[in-house]
């Protein structure tokens, strides 16, 4: 099995939470948190930050890892993804990423009402939701052979 590292980000603001829209390989639009692939070299910290930016176009400030968690995909693909809480700055998101459709600050329940890219993205709200929260230092940093 080849495991995908991905990041993804659960940000909560006065009881909404921040999600993009996108269409995955051109099918029905879906939600998801700002996510994406670590890039080679590419710590977690630093990706969970370059993914949120790049996706909503706002600045995000990581303050705990929610966890980790892997998904067998319909596409048979297998990831692994470390989910990180935050918050962003003030002002309105504004997606850098052509693939991003658009950016939501919707309640949880607005949330489940909406077709969702993977069972993930609710499994992270609802972990949030119960208070899940690890160290930032929990994830360490990248660690290079010489």
């Amino acid at each position: 099995m080849a495991w995908r590292l991905t990041v993804a980000a659960v940000i909560e603001r006065q009881g909404r939470y921040l999600v993009v829209e996108e269409a995955p390989e051109g099918g029905p639009a879906v939600l998801n948190q700002p996510a994406g692939h670590v890039e080679p070299g590419e710590g977690l910290v630093e990706a969970a930050i370059r993914e949120v930016r790049e996706e909503t176009g706002l600045a995000f400030t990581p303050e705990a890892v929610l966890g980790l968690y892997a998904l067998q995909a319909e596409n048979g693909k297998d990831y692994l993804r470390v989910c990180f809480l935050g918050a962003v700055g003030e002002g309105d998101p504004a997606p850098q990423d052509a693939d991003i459709l658009a950016c939501h600050w919707l309640s949880f329940e607005e949330l489940l009402a909406r077709p969702l890219r993977s069972p993930l993205v609710r499994q992270c709200v609802e972990d949030h939701r119960t208070g899940r929260r690890l160290p930032l230092d929990a994830v360490g940093a990248v660690v290079r052979a010489r």
